[in-house]
């Protein structure tokens, strides 16, 4: 059987930034210890994992500070096409869209990320030309605290409503879901991305859930 592809559609918890001490802080994990890489390293060699994850990657946001190269809803099309054949897409967004730049609640976030999912089912990524799994994971809940709490005032309430309506989002469209906050948990120090223990629980977790997609 040939190498099956997994794309990994994120933000900066899929980049794996760690977590941010002051502006501009680019520091960012090793790939051993992100969580694709963690998840590829569990899959093994029949798998071949794709990151792409950008800091500040909103659902479908032209981000009026950081760019409208943010905004994934643009840039998922042409991503689709640059790797396939795809087997699966796995979808971690809607922290960015937490922020008070984008004014929107936890329901909107989750239709925003049904369009995000109707762009893959609707594309011929996967083999054969026809569409790849999709798999929707809702990110960790978020907490207000350090240089970004301002950045992201009352974020941390609509985190924890939001996985309910992405489970939801996911049944809707016969595809996988995970719940990110299961298994890990945000770093203090920012109250947005991930610690290193979280990408190795999040990494072994999903390549748990993938496994059992594809039997």
């Amino acid at each position: 059987m040939s190498q099956r592809n997994i794309m990994c559609f994120g933000d900066s918890n899929t980049h794996g930034t760690i977590a941010l001490q002051f502006p501009m802080d680019i520091r960012r994990f090793g790939r051993d210890l992100r969580w694709p890489g963690r998840m590829a390293a569990a899959l093994g060699s029949d798998w071949h994992v794709i990151e792409e994850g950008l800091p500040s990657r909103t659902t479908v946001h032209d981000d009026p500070v950081e760019g409208h190269h943010k905004n994934g809803v643009r840039v998922l099309p042409a991503l689709l096409d640059t790797h396939r054949p795809l087997d699966l897409v796995i979808v971690m967004l809607g922290t960015n869209d937490l922020k008070m730049r984008c004014n929107v609640p936890a329901i909107d976030i989750a239709i925003s990320i049904e369009q995000l999912l109707r762009t893959i089912a609707g594309s011929i990524a996967g083999p054969d030309l026809q569409p790849p799994k999709a798999l929707l994971v809702s990110p960790v809940p978020i907490e207000e605290t350090g240089f970004l709490a301002e950045m992201f005032d009352g974020g941390a309430a609509k985190s924890r409503a939001l996985s309910p309506y992405l489970q939801t989002v996911a049944a809707r469209a016969g595809i996988g879901f995970f719940d990110a906050g299961s298994v890990a948990s945000v770093d203090a120090v920012d109250g947005i991305h991930l610690t290193e223990e979280g990408h190795s629980a999040l990494g072994k977790a999903l390549a748990a859930r993938v496994q059992e997609m594809f039997g």
